[in-house]
């Protein structure tokens, strides 16, 4: 099989959860729509584009490890505040004015939010598809990432690698654990890594049930899938 290798590199980098009351917290492993996201963009692909994006999203079969053996101990947690008026407007992407229907008698309401990010980033991901000679295959991808339609980040907009992010191209391995043991750099060992759920069990530390799946077209998160945790040694050439 095929697979695309991807590193993130990034000063900061948030990979999305369940948001708790105004707590935007981050996983220690990319959500699956976030990975879909990141080659929608940079295929060039709009928000309006629901139907394509559910489709690559199911088609997506990804592993991904940190290239050390745990996640970042720095976390950063930026305190955002809001200032809304009830007279606010905006448009929408269906084209018509929304307006703040809310307590007539409050003019402002302030917004608090926390959201939570993880510093100095360095992880792999392998990537590979179901149904590859489909549009957009491995080969499109690879193009797109290599000169995308707009600027790409790791999560959140304020999230820009800090260098490339695709890495070249697998071939040979049949799952997403012997991908990521080709793909990882040789100088750590015992290295966090996450992988799916039907793949391996055998070599999971633990298996984890996770929601990162997103619905494109009513664009709400659910659904869950199960994936492997373990720890990983990099292949040594001899």
């Amino acid at each position: 099989m095929q697979w695309l290798h991807l590193r993130f590199l990034a000063p900061i980098a948030s990979f999305g959860g369940e948001t708790i009351d105004a707590h935007g917290v981050t996983r220690t492993m990319p959500a699956l729509s976030m990975v879909t996201g990141l080659l929608a963009n940079a295929l060039g692909w709009t928000r309006s584009m629901g139907t394509q994006h559910q489709r690559l999203q199911d088609r997506i079969v990804f592993g991904a490890a940190w290239e050390s053996a745990q996640a970042p101990r720095d976390h950063l947690v930026d305190y955002q505040t809001a200032k809304i008026s009830k007279k606010d407007k905006a448009w929408t992407t269906t084209g018509r004015v929304a307006e703040r229907h809310g307590d007539r008698k409050l003019e402002t309401v302030t917004v608090q939010r926390w959201q939570h990010y993880y510093c100095d980033v360095s992880l792999t991901l392998v990537i590979r598809l179901f149904d590859p000679n489909t549009s957009p295959t491995l080969d499109e991808l690879a193009l797109a990432l290599e000169k995308p339609a707009r600027p790409l980040f790791i999560g959140r907009k304020s999230c820009l690698p800090s260098d490339f992010i695709y890495r070249g191209k697998l071939d040979g391995f049949s799952t997403a654990l012997s991908a990521l043991r080709a793909s990882v750099p040789n100088d750590e060992s015992e290295l966090l890594a996450y992988w799916p759920g039907n793949e391996m069990k055998e070599e999971a530390t633990r298996m984890l049930t996770v929601t990162d799946q997103r619905d494109w077209s009513s664009r709400l998160h659910g659904g869950a899938r199960q994936v492997c945790e373990g720890r990983i040694d990099p292949i040594v050439e001899e």
